[in-house]
């Protein structure tokens, strides 16, 4: 039996019967078009033989999408009725048991993955999308790939490259995994309700090889934090704190790591602030 989409008409009775209520601070604006969800599944490169880790399933859309493809499914959703719900929607559609897996948690709290899965798929909320992409590559190594559609502003600042009007401080963090890129636009009309935004996709592929360690990456990160606090300012001023404790020892260290002390935290690469950090 094929695997069937959800439409515009059942994703509403099920929202119906589960007693669901979009809310905005779920990001609950759920997909309705099924050209869309596979837009998504594609722009992702998802296979049969991938194991995909999708946060925020909501209703199952864009999941029955990831599944039509052949891959295997692990569903990360917040709000336990449609956690509940999802394996007999997708059951109903043409899906074996064997194929999905549902955790019924806060992605921010989930520290576990079953199956190891290199494919992170997504549609996240605006509040939460940055602090859960960044959690889930720093937890899980084994993601390689994968695509998320957010609201544009957080998309165009996560593929933001230096110097851009932008770039700022989650454009640095998502670079120490790896580049990012703009892989799409979304129609608001594409979804129920309507939101008042407009929504992209993003993309990103981990390096095959790490810039560092843990040690590393927080102290790179913290050093982030401190340049882009007060944006505009000086190198040798924002990161005083943080680099020796005063502006001539912040100096020092940024002239060795070969950096100007008066350039600004919006001028730099990652590559810039993980010479600065590097001991």
């Amino acid at each position: 039996m094929p695997v069937s989409l959800l439409g515009a008409a059942e994703i509403r009775r099920l929202a119906a019967d589960l007693d669901v209520t979009p809310t905005k601070k779920l990001g609950q604006n759920f997909v309705v078009d099924a050209n869309t969800v596979r837009k998504i599944v594609q722009a992702a490169r998802v296979s049969a033989s991938d194991r995909v880790v999708e946060i925020g399933p909501g209703l199952g859309s864009l999941t029955l999408a990831i599944l039509e493809a052949g891959a295997s499914v692990v569903a990360v959703e917040i709000d336990h009725r449609l956690a509940a719900r999802l394996p007999e929607t997708t059951a109903a559609h043409g899906v074996a048991e064997d194929r999905l897996t549902v955790i019924d948690a806060d992605a921010l709290q989930v520290r576990e993955l079953p199956g190891e899965p290199e494919v992170l798929v997504a549609n996240l909320p605006y509040n939460v999308s940055v602090p859960v992409l960044l959690h889930f590559l720093e937890t899980f190594p084994f993601l390689r790939r994968g695509v998320v559609m957010v609201q544009a502003e957080v998309g165009e600042r996560l593929a933001a490259p230096p110097g851009s009007k932008v770039y700022g401080a989650p454009s640095v963090k998502a670079a120490w995994y790896g580049p990012w890129r703009l892989a799409g636009t979304v129609s608001r009309q594409v979804f129920w309700p309507v939101p008042n935004v407009d929504s992209v996709l993003v993309g990103f592929e981990r390096d095959a090889v790490p810039r560092g360690d843990e040690e590393l990456r927080r102290r790179t990160f913290a050093i982030v934090d401190a340049a882009f606090q007060q944006r505009r300012k000086m190198l040798r001023q924002a990161l005083a704190a943080v680099l020796g404790g005063s502006a001539a020892a912040a100096s020092e260290a940024l002239e060795r790591a070969g950096v100007d002390p008066t350039s600004r935290g919006e001028q730099l690469s990652i590559d810039d602030f993980v010479r600065i950090a590097a001991p």
